[in-house]
């Protein structure tokens, strides 16, 4: 059968066999070929952000120094106060205005970040999210580096049904818990294997297989006793189990491969909420290094999610600004502060870009061989599910072509978001023509 991309919880769902052995997300092996400079990795991440932008209008027709987008008019970037940060990135980002995912109409602003990454109309025609670009990217390629993807986000967990706390999808109703803990994500990414030995995680990895083995037996014994629906759940759980297969075989491989030397220098792993700056910091920092050591190639950051004012994270903006109120509020109400915010928010990300592009790599640098994605599915105040504030930046190596705002508000027929999903995909080797709802490439962003 062929590999699939659902990185399972191990650890949960085998507990019932006594192992606990937390090593989810792992794929094949090519850190070593990668390291050795055989190949130069294509990478791309999504990152997203909530609660809106700021979108006043200027006097006499002049763009205002807060509004979220750079410039007024489609063509080569200039830069407000707002985007600020981006400019010493210009020939490295593009911004897409009028933009968005008819799947997410029906769900409500708040709700529609469940799709952002996914274009999958969980209001209409498919009652489960889909599989999101990230996902579906390490369906493809994923089997080339030790994890194969990395599911970041600031509250951790999935969520719930149009409230979510995760980009990631591996298909149909499977979305992947979102990491947020620094230690615990550096533990995973660089030391996976805690106080066992090789040897010790090689033999758990054994008993690994043999439960396995036992529950596809148990799977065989059961199936022909079954009605069809019940079949057909028993035969979603055998692919689990085949997945699960996969990845104890491919973990065991990479046993043999040495972790990558990681330089821990200035990351402050005890970062928290009381101070936004310094997580957001290290959660980007941890990002960088996981895809600087080709640990993996795709990943998603909710640096945000659409439902955060119940709990620390909504309270980012009081800690960041002093501001008197639930960060919702400043997206909603439009205080003073909103543009303010927004540039915070732009800092951090541009922080994110410039490490890429200081950091050499082939022929260029890191941000030249990765494509990232940073938006939002829910663009201003009115709860409005369209026309979504979007930033693309780098891939200049994979054929990404940058410096422009484009606005595709008052194009003859929609453009969904989905085409610059498709041009996204094929910067990074992933030889699709469609995916969700899209139309076709977007030869605006790519050659």
């Amino acid at each position: 059968m062929a590999q699939k991309s659902w990185h399972l919880n191990r650890r949960e769902l085998l507990r019932g066999g006594g192992i606990a052995l937390a090593l989810p997300l792992l794929n094949s092996m090519s850190w070593a070929k990668a390291a050795a400079g055989k190949e130069v990795p294509r990478r791309m991440v999504v990152s997203y952000i909530s609660y809106g932008v700021y979108e006043p209008k200027g006097e006499n027709g002049k763009h205002h120094d807060w509004n979220w987008w750079p410039c007024a008019e489609p063509g080569k970037l200039t830069f407000n106060k707002s985007a600020k940060p981006f400019e010493p990135l210009k020939d490295y980002v593009t911004y897409l205005r009028g933009l968005d995912h008819a799947g997410g109409y029906g769900l409500g602003g708040h709700s529609s970040g469940d799709v952002f990454a996914t274009g999958a109309d969980m209001s209409g025609s498919e009652t489960k999210n889909n599989i999101s670009i990230d996902q579906l990217a390490a369906k493809h390629h994923g089997h080339n580096t030790r994890y194969g993807s990395l599911v970041m986000g600031t509250e951790g967990g999935t969520g719930s049904y149009g409230m979510a706390k995760t980009l990631s999808h591996y298909g149909p109703g499977r979305p992947i818990p979102a990491m947020h803990r620094p230690q615990e994500i550096f533990n995973r990414l660089f030391r996976p294997y805690a106080n066992k030995t090789v040897n010790d995680v090689r033999a758990e990895l054994k008993r690994e297989a043999s439960v396995l083995d036992a529950m596809m037996e148990n799977y065989k014994q059961l199936h022909s006793s079954l009605g069809v629906e019940d079949k057909r759940k028993m035969d979603e759980y055998l692919e689990t189990v085949r997945a699960l297969e996969q990845r104890v075989e491919r973990t065991s491989a990479w046993t043999h491969q040495p972790l990558p030397d990681v330089d821990t220098k200035g990351l402050n792993l005890e970062a928290s909420y009381a101070d936004p700056a310094e997580y957001i910091r290290c959660m980007y920092d941890l990002l960088f290094l996981a895809l600087q050591t080709d640990s993996t190639r795709f990943a998603t950051f909710m640096t945000e999610s659409e439902h955060s004012t119940g709990n620390e994270v909504g309270a980012f903006a009081t800690r960041v600004l002093g501001y008197k109120g639930a960060t919702h509020d400043i997206a909603h109400k439009r205080p003073t502060e909103s543009g303010l915010w927004d540039n915070w928010r732009a800092q951090q990300h541009a922080r994110f870009l410039q490490r890429l592009r200081d950091t050499p790599e082939g022929e260029g640098n890191m941000l030249d061989y990765s494509v990232v994605l940073w938006g939002s599915a829910h663009p201003h105040a009115s709860h409005s599910t369209r026309q979504y504030p979007i930033q693309i930046a780098g891939g200049n190596k994979l054929g990404m072509k940058h410096g422009n705002l484009h606005d595709f508000r008052n194009s003859k027929e929609d453009v969904p978001l989905a085409n610059l999903f498709v041009s996204m995909l094929n910067a990074v080797d992933v030889p699709i023509e469609r995916f969700a709802d899209s139309t076709g490439a977007m030869t605006e962003v790519r050659a």
